[in-house]
């Protein structure tokens, strides 16, 4: 017989301990469900980079600085909201393991301003062109 706890009672080391050496683990479920929604936000954050990237090699009718600010406009919001997934991600968990109140997403807000943006210039863009 060894003097080691049980497995149920052993505390198990996972990082980062910021949000796992709080509280108590949360139904699994819930732990995926978070989960889901950080590689969810990820996956925007890269949608942006890529829409970025194709804002920079298309030859649209802008001004290439026009054209260079709009690209720099959804990178920088593509990484914001990458960095915000991660950043949501832990205080959701450690929030779920305190079993407090579960934080708001200010990240959205982000992507709707930077996809407005974008989508306003580019279809007053196509406008003009149009009536040339």
């Amino acid at each position: 017989m060894t003097d080691e706890p049980p497995r149920e009672h052993r505390k198990v080391r996972r990082w980062p301990e910021s949000v796992f050496g709080q509280g108590v683990d949360p139904d699994p479920r819930f732990s995926l469900a978070n989960e889901r929604t950080f590689l969810a936000w990820a996956r925007t954050g890269l949608a942006l980079l890529a829409g970025a990237a194709a804002i920079d090699a298309l030859d649209l009718p802008l001004h290439p600085v026009v054209q260079g600010l709009l690209a720099a406009l959804l990178a920088l919001a593509g990484m914001l909201v990458a960095a915000s997934a991660a950043w949501n991600w832990a205080r959701t968990e450690r929030a779920m393991r305190l079993d407090v109140s579960l934080p708001g997403n200010p990240a959205m807000l982000v992507v709707i301003v930077a996809v407005a943006v974008v989508g306003l210039v580019l279809g007053v863009a196509s406008l003009l062109r149009v009536l040339s």
